[in-house]
């Protein structure tokens, strides 16, 4: 199937727009996607239509807001190819589905002296809850380090891996090199050691076909806002036996069956995760932005996406003084560098002035900067939305910035 994507980015009503009197050209994906018409009017349905509180209420507004609620978590099941529903448990985002896993699953698997193995080239999220939950248990952190070409050296975990680690934190793709991870591979060496797996899906749901069964792994989170829909809406898959033993991450409303004084009797799942009142409308959006990924073909998508990070790639490595990190084969749609003597927050802040939307910074990759020795980068990151055409301005304008310093 071949793409129209100009048919494509007539979906996106913010990329129709002028910046500083030039044609926006938005390559800040890793950050955030856009959304299409599609999702707003699926947003703003649910608040003319038919909103209501879920799940308990017995009138009609309630009845069709909790259908369509459900809804979407019958087809983040079928997107990621869950076993089953009860697996999929809404939080607000790949942060909080990861809080909710690390919090979870050291209360009730963690004691002291045990170990958690994290990438080095993990997102704060997927770092800072690990340290808290292992600072309430008096674990360790344990850190599986990357070459110079940002490639795991998944070699190494025979020996980090002890009596004492109990679970592996990865990313699937990384939010600043690109690189795609061997996850089925990292997760088999967890399994024949009876250790569980954590994977951050969110910089690959976006762009790769995400199968969680043929993955083997025991927890995977992702967010909304990166794959077309609304902010503040994200999901944790977990593993339905693994979830049936984890405490509640918080208390309150949805959470409970039962609640007396001399007692709480928890909800069965997934609603055992998922206290208090959710976003509601967020949720029934998102799956607006499943239709939308699913009409355009994810497999579709992320090939075009591969040609626009060649094209790109090839066209950036011919300026001169311009060096990119993660270089990687096995990559996805982003690319993050450096331009000898120009600082990146120059670059950044000049390419605004074009037009071109870019993030710098350290991109929450602290350790990831160590490694490097650098402070941070310019990021590149690459939707179906964008085109040659765009990379082509990118480019011809970056060299305009180089040239000003």
């Amino acid at each position: 199937m071949t793409l129209d994507i100009q048919k494509i980015r007539a979906d996106f009503p913010i990329l129709q727009q002028k910046i500083y009197n030039r044609t926006l050209v938005y390559f800040d994906n890793a950050a955030t996607t856009q959304r299409p018409q599609q999702v707003i009017d699926a947003l703003n349905a649910t608040y003319t239509t038919f909103y209501g509180n879920i799940h308990r209420a017995a009138h009609f507004l309630a009845d069709k807001a909790t259908a369509a609620y459900e809804e979407t978590r019958d087809k983040v099941k079928n997107l990621i190819n869950a076993e089953s529903r009860e697996q999929i448990i809404f939080t607000k985002g790949t942060t909080e589905s990861i809080n909710l896993a690390a919090f979870a699953f050291g209360e009730a698997f963690v004691k002291e002296g045990d170990e958690i193995i994290v990438s080095e080239m993990e997102h704060h999220s997927n770092i800072v809850p690990w340290q808290l939950m292992a600072g309430r248990k008096g674990a360790k952190i344990v850190m599986l380090p990357i070459d110079d070409n940002g490639r795991l050296k998944i070699e190494l975990l025979d020996e980090l891996i002890s009596p004492k680690t109990k679970l592996i934190a990865v990313a699937h793709v990384s939010n600043v090199l690109g690189t795609i991870n061997p996850i089925a591979e990292i997760a088999q060496i967890a399994h024949n050691k009876s250790i569980r797996i954590l994977v951050d899906g969110a910089q690959a749901a976006p762009h790769l076909k995400i199968d969680v069964q043929a993955l083997d792994v025991d927890f995977y989170a992702l967010s909304a806002h990166k794959m077309y829909g609304p902010n503040g809406v994200g999901v944790l898959y977990g593993k339905k036996e693994l979830l049936e033993q984890l405490p509640p991450y918080q208390g309150g409303g949805e959470m409970i069956s039962e609640v007396k004084f001399s007692g709480t009797i928890y909800n069965e799942l997934p609603y055992k995760f998922e206290a208090g009142t959710p976003n509601i409308s967020g949720v029934i959006a998102f799956g607006a932005a499943i239709d939308y990924l699913l009409s355009v073909g994810i497999e579709n998508l992320a090939t075009w996406e591969h040609e626009l990070l060649e094209y790109a790639t090839s066209k950036l490595l011919a300026i001169p003084g311009l060096k990119i990190y993660g270089t990687q084969a096995q990559k996805s749609g982003v690319i993050s560098f450096n331009v000898d003597g120009v600082h990146f927050f120059d670059l950044g802040t000049m390419l605004d002035k074009f037009g071109i939307a870019v993030r710098t910074g350290h991109h929450c990759a602290d350790p990831l900067m160590d490694h490097f020795n650098i402070q941070g980068t310019v990021r590149a990151s690459f939707a179906v939305y964008n085109t040659k055409e765009e990379i082509d301005v990118f480019v011809e304008s970056l060299k305009k910035v180089i040239s000003m310093f």
